[in-house]
């Protein structure tokens, strides 16, 4: 029996597949959702975040632009809470790469600890800053968002 050979493409649209699955799985299981500084958003249970005040644009990543030592920059996002129940909110940043990034750079908001009722949603803003003694070797970085709703 002959084996037929499979395409390079086949086989990167099959590992994407699988891992996009893998995460969406993963991500229904949590009452938060992860908004990648750069890569994909992945939705979850119970709380949303989205680009636009009405809540239908999923935020799918974020992107920095350009920052010098000692500056800052802010970026507004909207969080909905999608369950039946109060949420109060917090945040924390993950995978940092590089690692020595998380430090020098900070990444703060004005939601924490806010509480949203069942199908609220509220603006939300985010604050990058970067030190101004930051390692001069930090060129790019990038970094996870977990927005996170737990039941108050």
């Amino acid at each position: 029996m002959a084996m037929r050979k499979v395409s390079t493409g086949t086989i990167i649209a099959i590992a994407a597949t699988g891992l996009f699955l893998t995460i969406l799985t993963s991500a229904l299981l949590l009452s938060s959702q992860t908004v990648p500084s750069t890569g994909t958003v992945l939705s979850t249970v119970e709380v949303g975040v989205y680009n636009d005040q009405a809540c239908t644009q999923n935020c799918t990543s974020i992107d920095w632009s350009t920052l010098g030592p000692g500056s800052s920059t802010t970026k507004t996002v909207y969080v909905k809470n999608t369950g039946t129940l109060p949420m109060a909110l917090n945040m924390a940043t993950t995978d940092w790469n590089p690692s020595d990034a998380d430090g020098p750079i900070t990444l703060g908001w004005n939601r924490e600890g806010a509480v949203l009722n069942a199908s609220q949603s509220i603006n939300a803003t985010l604050t990058l800053s970067v030190s101004p003694s930051i390692n001069s070797s930090i060129t790019t970085f990038s970094f996870n968002i977990t927005i996170t709703g737990t039941e108050s």
